[in-house]
């Protein structure tokens, strides 16, 4: 069975204070991150193996987003996004 089935995905932003490296201001962008949340139920024609990796699976998050544009009018440069974990687990 796929690891899909156990979990539902949802997408979502979360607000982060990051600091654009050219003109060093700080401001919070929001950041894009898929949810897998663990479905309650494993889904029908499971077998042990299937029943054994349900049980060891976790909701977690992961970040879309590796780069954002400075929000600073005279800036407005693209700078990646680093310091920021890319999964969390919920």
């Amino acid at each position: 069975m796929d690891e899909r089935a156990y979990y539902q995905e949802s997408r979502t932003t979360k607000p982060i204070t990051l600091n654009c490296p050219a003109c060093r201001t700080q401001d919070t962008y929001d950041l894009n991150w898929i949810v897998q949340k663990k479905k309650d139920r494993l889904p029908g024609g499971a077998d042990e193996r299937d029943r054994a990796k349900f049980a060891k699976a976790q909701s977690y998050m992961v970040l879309v987003d590796n780069q954002a544009v400075c929000k600073n009018v005279r800036c407005r440069k693209r700078f990646d996004i680093s310091g920021v974990k890319t999964m969390a687990f919920l």
